[in-house]
């Protein structure tokens, strides 16, 4: 019972990172923020490219900018 608990939870969790990274209509969605910031390595990499793609010309979400904060990893 609670692999499956654990099963459904990350996928859930996943689910909701992913849609924010390759759907989301702002790059602040807060919920997505705090799932990408603590996202492993790969994936925050990842999901900051695909934020970047799409809102290249916004202020980088927390977890995505590099340097002053103004400037994407």
């Amino acid at each position: 019972m609670v692999l499956i608990a654990t099963a459904v939870v990350t996928l859930y969790v996943g689910k909701r990172w992913y849609d924010y990274v390759s759907k989301a209509k702002s790059p602040y969605e807060e919920i997505g923020i705090a799932l990408n910031s603590r996202a492993p390595g790969p994936l925050n990499r990842w999901g900051c490219a695909q934020l970047q793609e799409r809102f290249a010309k916004s202020i980088p979400p927390y977890g995505c900018a590099a340097g002053d904060g103004r400037q994407w990893k």
